[in-house]
């Protein structure tokens, strides 16, 4: 979403859980998501889901991040979701050499990524990519610094292919000031508690402005504070700061700054900086995933406009739709 709001064009996206390639195909015209197993795509998969051959300007894409997120505390070096790294830059780079050069490639994950097999993980990517001919940068960037009222430190890395380099590397600007849980979501009626049977009639406010129904005690004895985190299931937001990371498993959604209750989906999608008239498809447990695994549309579009600014200068200039990217 950060990439089209600069002016990209996604050609096409893969995920494999179905609820994400309904709500990514859900607001575009093009139903161009598809759910796929990643790791066993070809270059004649891509030619059949785009319809016609396939030869992209571009790619990004985040691999799964659970394998080494400090949030998993049963990680295994054989966990399959490790090899995504790999295949993510095997297909990028497929498309590099068989069909035309790309001009960027882009990866987000999380920080402990870099650290995986002792850094080699990682680096042997870079070091492919800058054999292939691209000049590569990897940061670590917070949310909270782009727009986002959240606290989330993700590693990006961006490859710029080097022959089409107009200038060299211009780092995302940053925002003069961080936005907090109130500029997001203050001010917000009561979402719906979560029921199967409840139709789209009974959701006043948005499709996804729903939550669990309040169960523990600690939502009505006052043992809760805003702005204080006890234990990893009850981090409660305070008003006047940015969020915790949106990243929510087992159920273990933050509490909302009034102690009495945890988050609605919608809340969660107004921290991670979607616009307040997107909506997510699938179950409640679903659109919990779909807005923990994003990548803040805020940052993706400094991390875009940085590319257009490195390798389109011109056309950003004139917001012309020429750099666009399939």
């Amino acid at each position: 979403m950060g990439f089209e709001q600069v002016g990209f064009e996604i050609g096409l996206a893969y995920d494999l859980r179905a609820p994400a390639v309904a709500s990514h195909n859900s607001v575009r015209k093009t139903q161009n998501a598809y759910v796929r197993d990643v790791s066993k795509l070809s270059l004649c998969d891509f030619d059949r889901d785009f319809g016609k051959y396939f030869s992209p300007r571009g790619v990004i894409g985040g691999p799964p991040c659970q394998s080494f997120s400090r949030g998993n505390s049963s990680k295994c070096v054989d966990d399959p979701r490790r090899m995504m790294v790999e295949k993510f830059f095997d297909h990028a780079l497929l498309l590099h050499r068989k069909r035309s050069e790309l001009d960027f490639i882009v990866m987000e994950n999380v920080p402990e990524v870099a650290k995986a097999d002792g850094g080699q993980l990682l680096g042997r990517e870079i070091k492919r990519l800058e054999m292939a001919g691209f000049d590569v940068h990897v940061d670590i960037y917070n949310a909270a610094n782009f727009g986002v009222a959240q606290r989330r430190r993700r590693i990006i890395l961006v490859a710029l292919n080097k022959s089409r380099l107009a200038s060299s590397w211009v780092p995302p600007q940053l925002c003069p000031s961080m936005p907090t849980v109130r500029d997001a979501i203050f001010g917000l009626p009561d979402p719906v508690y979560f029921n199967k049977s409840k139709g789209l009639e009974h959701f006043p406010v948005h499709p996804n402005h729903w939550c669990m129904t309040p169960k523990s005690p600690k939502f009505s004895n006052a043992n809760l504070t805003p702005g204080r985190s006890t234990g990893r299931s009850f981090k409660t937001l305070g008003w006047d700061k940015p969020s915790y990371t949106v990243s929510y498993g087992h159920r273990e959604v933050h509490v909302h700054p009034n102690c009495s209750r945890r988050l609605s989906v919608y809340e969660a999608m107004l921290l991670q900086g979607f616009p307040k008239d997107f909506v997510l498809q699938g179950t409640l447990s679903a659109q919990f995933s779909q807005v923990s695994e994003a990548v803040p549309p805020p940052l993706a579009r400094a991390i875009a406009k940085s590319i257009s600014s490195s390798i389109y200068p011109i056309n950003w200039a004139s917001n012309s739709s020429s750099a666009s990217a399939e």
